[in-house]
């Protein structure tokens, strides 16, 4: 008997929930910067990016279709990405005299199409060095490493979950 190509339902039901999790954190950091006027820097609009990507890929393999095990493998990268800018957001803020490029990161940023679209979610307005007041002892991009590692953490384990099924 051959595996199932495409996902199972408690894998959708995984899939799903990582996809509002990380829909939900950028809302919340949306709500952070609109009701604290916390402006967020270069590499806090990157990890809404990351985050938004996560969503899109976990909401469309949630769906269905042949390439769940692709999007899956796509979802794991960008949490590990975003793991990575939110390890080296935690880095520039640890080191102040160091900045995230500001300079150089901001145009970038801001010339990308959503920040046009979307300017109070996508536009840059605050330095990466800046620190802000902890939520529950931790920072912001503290938070977004919490974020990006349970995702990565749920993602693998749906991963691996899906490779025993598949050698039974």
């Amino acid at each position: 008997m051959s595996a199932p190509i495409g996902a199972t339902r408690a894998e959708r039901w995984t899939l799903l929930a990582i996809g509002v999790a990380s829909f939900e954190l950028v809302a919340g950091a949306l709500w952070i910067q609109l009701a604290w006027q916390e402006d967020p820097c270069p590499l806090c609009i990157i990890q809404r990016y990351l985050f938004l990507l996560i969503a899109l890929f976990t909401f469309v393999a949630a769906a269905g279709g042949r390439r769940v095990a692709l999007l899956r493998v796509l979802s794991l990268t960008t949490a590990l990405a975003g793991a990575a800018v939110a390890v080296r957001h935690i880095y520039v803020q640890a080191h102040p005299g160091f900045s995230c490029g500001f300079d150089a990161l901001q145009p970038v940023i801001d010339s990308l199409p959503p920040a046009h679209w979307l300017p109070p979610v996508f536009k840059v307005g605050g330095l990466c060095e800046t620190l802000y007041p902890p939520i529950l002892g931790l920072s912001l991009p503290m938070w977004a490493l919490v974020g990006f590692s349970a995702i990565a953490v749920a993602l693998g384990w749906r991963i691996r979950a899906q490779a025993v099924i598949r050698t039974a």
